[in-house]
């Protein structure tokens, strides 16, 4: 089953036994969709700022581990 039918499924299912309210065939589909537009933007830009961060501590840590590879200059 295509993910975006599998995720109108979960969604029809979790409408119903959370809000006793029946979503039929392509309503959940157009639903899903409109959650999608409207909601998704902000997950994925949430996602992008994670994952900056990590990439910045993983460059610190790198920055960090290099500074330690210093060696006193002699003159």
């Amino acid at each position: 089953m295509p993910t975006r039918e599998a995720l109108a499924g979960a969604l029809r299912r979790h409408l119903k036994n959370e809000l006793d309210l029946e979503v039929k065939g392509f309503d959940a589909l157009f639903l899903l969709d409109w959650i999608t537009e409207h909601a998704g933007p902000h997950f994925y830009n949430q996602g992008l700022a994670d994952a900056q961060a990590l990439v910045r501590k993983k460059a610190d840590d790198f920055v960090e581990a290099i500074s330690h590879l210093e060696q006193p200059a002699r003159y």
